[in-house]
């Protein structure tokens, strides 16, 4: 394949990126405030990858915000020092984004956050100090030392986080921005900080040090327009003060849209950012989902921008740039927008990781780069043609070893497969369709509609056999809120599993449907309005205190419940099943103390039962002790998430 732009050099400022990829600035939850070996090491994977511009975690410009990397700490230079030496030795340029998130994060002591005004912000909630003249002065000339030392450590630029509502974009948004003095009221003046801050910077450093600025408008009522942006982005270039324009989109009022999920079309920040870069002479940044190389050639080929930002699509596959530009697109292990490992992971405040990629987060002790040819070749049987099963035959082929697969379905993917049948959710089959071609290019020797049992598994001679055969739907009404209450009439003719709905839609679903979700992630959710696109009413009920609040972290929550307005869809949070009756389900409090008679009735016609699946484990119980290399993996070991099934899998193909 060949690329008419993508491929090509360009300037920024004084510095030649060598092509028009970047890594915009994402939290990693690595290191948490030290550029250490293991942050460094996933870095400098990506930039081994090819990709021309990383753009650097947040980094904390003052002690009084602290998130990931605390760049205002002298103690940091020797890490900074590392890291750009190893970034830079890949022909990769660097950048550093300097960031204060004012109201959204305070310090690590606990103390009150700052910023322009006592306004919360919806990140935390806290009421924050707002700042005087000598605190504001304070916070400026700490992002102008930040970005002196960043050159000194020999970095090429500096990224200025002005928006997802951060401190400057809190100075600069009448919402947040009460103030009566020089900072606040007209357009000018809330602007103030953030020119000051871009002054001080600027003359920091040297003309052949790199500054930009990230901007997004933040689709707030009364907040920050594409217009003020604009504005701002002319004032900016009227006195020089940046090098590019870096465009984003969204605020933690509307995060579904700072990361969007597979809900997302590819670019759909574009028209968020196309009235801005179409309007100003300097180099524009953009992201907005992109998967391939191919799509970001496509955006900079229309003139929409100059270079094209990959966060997940590089978390997804490091070498997504060189594999492409070497002629192999084919072979770029795909990110699916699930959101699952990578925002999740930073939601509740642990290292990134990634659903498809086993190795991200963890390149210092796992991964593809890791993996070493096997000193004897072995035969190795994979019973189970799911994710965890594609990924250890996947992953033990590459070492060399002699790979059958084995599948009782008349197709590869596992469960995947009605996963991706949900509305919305159809890229899931992306990762099954690459692993599945991977497997086949590796040689390994897949048979399909193929039932095994242990002695079947035995008379192969393997000398590893990895058990992925996953789990089976739990229909027996059992409840976590009520584990000796189970749902009674369960048996009923319209009481089917999620796998049923979506890969044997019954011919008569009825006019009503009942989802009773005991899990709290997407399989319910999609099962509503997969039923609501089949024109019934949908009530969802579920014992948990809210609605799926396993989806909540990756940011598809509020998208679904965006979908749903004016759709038949009703919910009901701390409630239980108690009975399926004919046309009907009998629900009620699920708090302990709670009586039958405080139950209602459903209309149900279709109920859907979405519970805690149980663990297929036959052919492993039958092998125990008759193999002497034997794994049980995914599902099978028990029943969880993606990114559990390809990092089990993942591991028993490079020990297999």
């Amino acid at each position: 394949m060949s690329y008419t732009h993508v491929d090509k050099p360009i300037r920024l400022g004084n510095v030649e990126v060598k092509n028009r990829t970047f890594r915009p600035a994402h939290g990693t939850g690595i290191g948490w405030g030290a550029m250490t070996d293991a942050l460094i090491t996933y870095h400098e994977e990506r930039a081994r990858g090819g990709v021309g511009l990383i753009i650097s975690e947040i980094g904390s410009v003052h002690p009084s915000t602290a998130l990931n990397l605390d760049i205002y700490k002298p103690e940091v230079e020797d890490g900074m020092r590392a890291f750009a030496d190893r970034i830079k030795r890949h022909g990769t340029t660097l950048f550093q984004q300097l960031w204060h998130a004012g109201a959204a994060f305070g310090p690590r002591d606990g103390s009150p956050p700052w910023s322009a005004s006592d306004i919360a912000n919806v990140a935390n909630g806290v009421v924050p100090t707002p700042m005087t003249k000598v605190m504001i002065d304070d916070i400026i000339g700490c992002y102008a030392d930040c970005a002196r030392r960043m050159e000194q450590y020999g970095l090429d630029g500096v990224d200025i986080h002005g928006a997802h509502g951060y401190l400057p974009a809190q100075f600069f948004s009448p919402n947040s921005n009460k103030r009566e003095d020089e900072y606040g009221g007209s357009f000018e003046n809330r602007a103030r900080f953030i020119m000051e801050m871009m002054r001080a910077i600027r003359n920091a450093v040297s003309k052949d040090f790199v500054v930009g600025i990230r901007v997004a408008t933040d689709l707030i009522e009364n907040g920050l327009s594409l217009e003020d942006y604009l504005k701002l982005t002319h004032m900016l270039e009227a006195e020089s003060l940046i090098d590019y324009v870096n465009l984003s989109l969204g605020s933690y009022n509307r995060n579904d849209k700072m990361i969007g999920g597979m809900n997302e079309p590819v670019g759909y920040e574009l028209p968020y950012s196309t009235p801005i870069t179409h309007n100003v002479q300097l180099p524009t940044l953009v992201t907005g989902r992109f998967r391939t190389l191919e799509e970001c050639d496509q955006v900079i080929r229309a003139g929409d921008a100059d270079m094209v930002g990959l966060v997940r699509a590089m978390i997804a596959d490091p070498y997504l740039v060189s594999k492409s530009l070497a002629g192999e697109p084919d072979k770029v292990r795909p990110c699916i927008a699930c959101n699952q490992a990578c925002v999740t992971n930073q939601m509740f405040g642990l290292p990134i990781e990634c659903a498809v990629n086993a190795g991200a987060g963890h390149e210092l002790e796992r991964g593809d780069h890791l993996l070493k040819p096997a000193e004897q070749p072995h035969k190795v049987v994979v019973v189970g043609g799911g994710p965890a099963g594609l990924e250890a035959a996947r992953v033990a082929a590459l070492r060399g070893h002699n790979v059958t697969l084995v599948e009782a379905n008349c197709h590869l993917g596992g469960s995947m497969r009605a996963a991706a049948k949900a509305p919305t959710r159809h890229q899931m089959i992306d990762i099954i369709t690459w692993l599945e071609e991977e497997v086949y290019r590796l040689g390994v020797e897949v048979q399909l509609s193929t039932y095994v049992e242990a002695d079947d598994v035995l008379a192969m001679a393997p000398d590893s056999v990895v058990v992925a055969t996953g789990a089976l739907e739990r229909m027996d009404g059992v409840q976590i809120s009520h584990p000796g209450e189970p749902i009674t009439g369960v048996e009923r003719r319209g009481v089917i599993s999620s796998t049923e709905l979506f890969m044997m839609t019954p011919a008569q679903l009825g006019k009503t449907a009942v989802v009773i979700d005991d899990v709290g992630h997407y399989e319910a959710l999609g099962s509503a309005e997969f039923l609501i696109n089949q024109g019934l009413e949908v009530v969802y009920v579920t014992p948990k205190r809210e609605i799926a609040p396993l989806v909540w972290p990756t940011l598809m929550l509020d998208p679904f419940l965006q979908r749903m307005q004016g759709k038949p869809f009703r919910y009901m949070i701390r409630t239980r099943g108690i009975a399926i009756e004919d046309g009907q389900v009998v629900v009620g409090p699920a708090h302990l103390q709670a009586t039958l008679q405080d139950s209602t009735v459903l209309p149900a016609d279709t109920v859907v039962l979405v519970s805690g699946n149980r663990q297929n484990r036959d052919v492993y119980d039958g092998l125990m002790g008759r193999v002497a290399h034997m794994y049980v993996v995914g599902d099978a070991n028990s029943p969880r998430y993606l990114q559990a099934a390809i990092r089990e899998g993942h591991l028993a193909g490079a020990t297999a």
